[in-house]
């Protein structure tokens, strides 16, 4: 699905010498490689604030906690992404609200949030699926009549440039009143470890995430908050600051692959391909398909791994249909959306390194199934 070592020989002599750099430096934990990443990546996102992390689950539980929720609070959530979304609302103890989902774009649906707010209700937390940017327009207006904090879960979605409705551009994760990123070596901008980082505009807010992130401590022995230990590590800053550079080259190979697939399925009836929003720019984390009802997705996966090609059927369980939740106080609404896209998705390659030759054996591989 992703060919990182490709990728890094294509880097190599950079990273390297950067990593090099760290070892000989010894300054492994907040050394200047850390600092000049933030700084780099507040830049890149036109953002006052970068706070790294140890990773993007980390982030979102430091974001919930610098905004001050508490046990019982709701917050509103799609069912349809990755877990550490929603298992953060439950490790807090806050009250996850799932809700459906858009069936083109797969993000959380506007007015599905709409019903589900109620006078518990304290945040909305939108993920940015597969590279595609949520509804932030209609999610804003709606954060800001009812007064709720807005987590963006950017996970997924790091370089993606949205529309505002003033006509200015700006990048997901920072438009809500929170931004997460995770770092995770498969993601657009991946380091070569775990990592993650929580951007807002807010002074305040920015104050206390680092707090949060670093013990609840301003001042070193001095603990004013509840908080935790997340990092980011020097060695993986250094592999960041590399990678930034290439983001935009990133999203446009992946982009470019991402047109190969939709000419190579566009006479394919069986087959409707990602749809690219008017308002944003989709910067394919992930290349996700639907299938009609008469295909048999496992097979066809099956088929496809008989090739040697690999093909991913995310997040087959929702979140609200997970065991973990059993245990725990949710409310959720009607699914149909993201229960149908469960049984209906997959993914096939996404990355920097494809050739002309694999996108050519992989399509016509899906099409030699397809037309059995």
């Amino acid at each position: 699905m992703v060919d990182l070592k490709k990728q890094y020989e294509q880097i190599k002599p950079e990273i390297d010498k950067a990593i090099l750099n760290v070892v000989e430096s010894s300054q492994f934990i907040n050394g200047p490689e850390v600092r000049s990443f933030q700084q780099d990546l507040e830049n890149y996102l036109d953002v006052k604030h970068v706070i790294p992390c140890a990773n993007g689950t980390d982030a979102l539980q430091i974001s919930m906690m610098a905004l001050g929720l508490q046990p019982g609070d709701e917050v509103i959530t799609p069912s349809y992404t990755y877990i550490a979304t929603t298992e953060v609302i439950g490790l807090l103890r806050l009250k996850p609200v799932f809700v459906d989902c858009d069936p083109d774009t797969f993000n959380i649906s506007p007015k599905e949030i709409e019903k589900a707010i109620t006078p518990k209700t304290k945040a909305i937390v939108p993920v940015h699926l597969y590279g595609q940017a949520c509804d932030m327009n209609a999610i804003m207006e709606i954060a800001e009549a009812n007064n709720l904090f807005v987590i963006e879960d950017n996970a997924q979605a790091i370089g993606c440039d949205y529309k505002l409705a003033d006509g200015s551009m700006a990048k997901t994760g920072t438009i809500g009143d929170v931004g997460c990123t995770s770092f995770f070596p498969s993601k657009n901008l991946g380091c070569y470890g775990d990592g993650g980082a929580i951007c807002t505009n807010n002074d305040e807010l920015a104050a206390k995430i680092r707090m949060v992130a670093n013990h609840g401590q301003s001042k070193r022995y001095y603990h004013d908050l509840v908080g935790c230990n997340s990092r980011l590590d020097s060695i993986q800053a250094a592999v960041l600051r590399i990678k930034l550079r290439e983001l935009d080259n990133y999203i446009k190979r992946r982009n470019e692959a991402a047109d190969y697939y939709n000419e190579a399925f566009a006479d394919v009836s069986q087959i409707t391909t990602p749809v690219r929003s008017g308002q944003s720019n989709h910067v394919f984390h992930q290349y996700t398909l639907k299938l009609t009802d008469d295909v048999d997705r496992d097979a066809l996966v099956q088929f496809l791994a008989s090739k040697e090609i690999p093909a991913m059927i995310y997040y087959p369980v929702p979140a609200h249909r997970q065991k973990m939740f059993a245990q725990l106080e949710t409310t959720c609404h009607e699914m149909t959306t993201t229960d149908w896209l469960t049984t209906r998705v997959f993914s096939l390659p996404m990355h920097t390194e494809l050739t002309t030759e694999q996108l050519n054996y992989i399509t016509e591989s899906v099409k030699e199934f397809i037309r059995k």
